[in-house]
């Protein structure tokens, strides 16, 4: 057990290295708060905030409605439905096989129904590939907390003559932790997605202001600029991949407070 945590840990520190001492010493404020610039791209001025914003606005998105998609769908399955409901073994397993699709096809998939709506590659384009990509990460996470809550529990709210809906109410208490550690990863997940986004969201060098304008996003960005030959471009790559790892371990610290406060009304 040792020895794995320290190969897990070596790769951890490797990676986080090869980012930071290379995209530190590059990284200026310039960068963070300007658009690119005429010939960005072949190493002259600007920064990547079109790609910071466009990811923050695809991510909120998608995970406020991943949520009002998910939360009734677990409530469903561990309120209404039979611990031994046989929909609901083919739901979780379904959820199982649509969380292990890689985001291509996910992409692919949305990039089909935008064509069939008449949608072009767009900030709602974005959201919508993003979204069916966390509802499964979301449901099941959810699912397996709210799967160990004490039956006794909810026949005791039954006992006092709670209904259905007012039992969701207990759940809700019990799964606080849960909801905040599927919303942590499904935002980790969508916050790096690049192949999903590639198809449905497009790439621009502004800030969309409605649904309909493309949206650039931070791993995009990082892409097209590794692609180009230009070791100074390369470098700003860089830059962006540290703005996108700090950005993910503010929400990773985030949630771990979120679910350490909601841990104080769980009942064990």
């Amino acid at each position: 057990m040792m020895l794995s945590l320290i190969i897990v840990a070596v790769f951890v520190v490797s990676v986080l290295w090869s980012i930071f001492s290379k995209g530190l010493p590059v990284l200026t404020w310039d960068m963070i708060i300007s658009l690119p610039g005429s010939g960005f791209y072949i190493g002259k001025e600007g920064g990547f905030l079109n790609a910071i914003v466009g990811s923050l606005y695809i991510v909120t998105g998608a995970t406020v409605v991943g949520l009002i998609v998910s939360i009734p769908v677990v409530f469903y399955l561990n309120v209404y439905l039979k611990s031994t409901s046989r929909f609901g073994y083919i739901a979780r397993l379904a959820f199982d096989v649509l969380f292990g699709i890689p985001s291509i096809v996910y992409g692919a998939f949305a990039f089909t129904i935008m064509v069939a709506m008449g949608i072009k590659a767009s900030l709602l384009g974005g959201i919508i590939v993003e979204t069916l990509l966390i509802i499964p990460i979301l449901i099941r996470s959810m699912d397996e907390v709210a799967r160990t809550i004490p039956k006794n529990l909810l026949e005791a709210a039954y006992a006092l003559g709670a209904t259905k809906i007012e039992t969701i109410g207990v759940v809700v208490r019990q799964i606080a932790p849960a909801i905040a550690t599927a919303t942590l990863l499904s935002i980790g997940r969508a916050m790096g997605d690049a192949a999903g986004v590639m198809f449905t969201a497009g790439f621009t060098d502004f800030i969309p202001e409605s649904f309909e304008d493309k949206c650039a996003t931070l791993p995009l960005s990082v892409f097209f600029q590794l692609s180009v030959p230009q070791i100074e471009v390369q470098n700003r790559a860089y830059a962006a991949a540290v703005v996108l790892t700090v950005i993910v371990l503010i929400l990773s610290l985030s949630g771990r407070l979120f679910m350490r406060y909601f841990s104080k009304n769980r009942i064990s």
